[in-house]
């Protein structure tokens, strides 16, 4: 009687997905791809000038020779990858200089030998409402509330406002959808990651059908955000059985110790798919680069940490200005990677 009454509803997740995969690579074009790149190894990138993707992205406060200094550091580390984030109110503003920024970004990292990966979406932040324009300076512990929600939650929530985000996310990937600078696209940070108001279920396969009539050459993905099961994390069903339905490679973040990783790694492999681990490290929960790193790279499964530099963003609480990297993390860094 239980497996009957659950029928229904594994029908439903079955045939959410049914209609999008024709637009999924195969696994097989998928591992040809990954089979072509480096082992990608490096971090989520906020520069240390900025409090949020506004900060980082707006004409009066972009900074190349900073990002240009802070990529240099990351090069002599041996790391080949930056994630970093995009947001849809600065192509409204100014969508050329928008996009010739983006530009300046990739030809900075491109000259220290690595490569971008930008996200789209989030539902991260907006516990203090921030628009375009000078951006408030830091709270200590509070700074991170500042990132800004993509899109935000009126439009999240409005089909009828989604015209304006569509054009905007087509016209970055037709501007940059075979550029070799950039690995692979993020569309949505953590969907499952609900916070009040922002139940995007509604919005992907939107989003993924936007990125489909454009189809970059780069692979697409959204990252599950904790492994089903862990810590009695609340899994969504539909979000995890669309995300792994739809996306050419698959990323997760795992700021948990080693051994969830390996139980992680483990569970997604039955996918037969590229697998990127997008964000980790937490010191706290036994979390660390000198265990992540290696495993990763004997598994094949690429390896992104949160985060590069520490600045306004505040993201850990750290004192502004330090490099997130422990003197030992960077020793270790420099001794595997080179």
């Amino acid at each position: 009687m239980k497996t009957k009454r659950h029928l229904p509803i594994l029908a439903a997740l079955f045939l959410c997905c049914l209609p999008m995969c024709a637009q999924q690579w195969s696994a097989e074009k998928a591992m040809k791809w990954w089979n072509g790149q480096d082992w990608p190894v490096g971090a989520c990138y906020v520069p240390a000038y900025a409090i949020n993707q506004f900060e980082m992205w707006q004409a009066d406060t972009f900074d190349p020779k900073a990002i240009d200094a802070e990529l240099a550091d990351a090069e002599s580390l041996g790391l080949n990858i930056v994630r970093i984030y995009l947001h849809e109110d600065l192509w409204y503003q100014d969508k050329d200089g928008f996009k010739s920024r983006i530009d300046q970004v990739l030809s900075i990292a491109g000259h220290h030998g690595i490569k971008v990966t930008f996200t789209f979406c989030t539902n991260g932040g907006g516990a203090i409402p921030v628009s375009l324009g000078k951006q408030p300076e830091p709270v200590r512990g509070n700074a991170w509330k500042q990132w800004v929600q993509s899109p935000s939650t009126e439009v999240l929530n409005d089909p009828s406002k989604w015209d304006s985000f569509k054009e905007y996310l087509q016209d970055i990937l037709r501007t940059f959808g075979n550029d070799s600078r950039i690995l692979y696209w993020c569309l949505y940070n953590e969907p499952e990651n609900i916070k009040p108001g922002r139940d995007c279920m509604a919005f992907l396969p939107s989003l993924y059908q936007w990125a489909w009539e454009v189809r970059p050459s780069q692979p697409l993905t959204s990252p599950l955000w904790i492994r089903p099961g862990q810590k009695g994390a609340k899994t969504k069903l539909d979000m995890l059985a669309f995300i792994c339905s739809n996306s050419d490679i698959l990323t997760f973040h795992c700021y948990y110790g080693i051994r969830e990783l390996q139980t992680y790694v483990k569970m997604l492999r039955r996918f037969g798919r590229p697998m990127i681990c997008q964000e980790y490290l937490d010191r706290k929960k036994e979390c660390f680069i000198e265990d992540f790193v290696p495993y990763l790279k004997e598994e094949g499964v690429g390896a992104i940490n949160w985060g590069l530099v520490h600045g306004k963003a505040d993201c850990h609480m750290e004192l502004y200005g330090k490099s997130w990297y422990t003197a030992s993390e960077r020793e270790f860094l420099k001794n595997y990677l080179h």
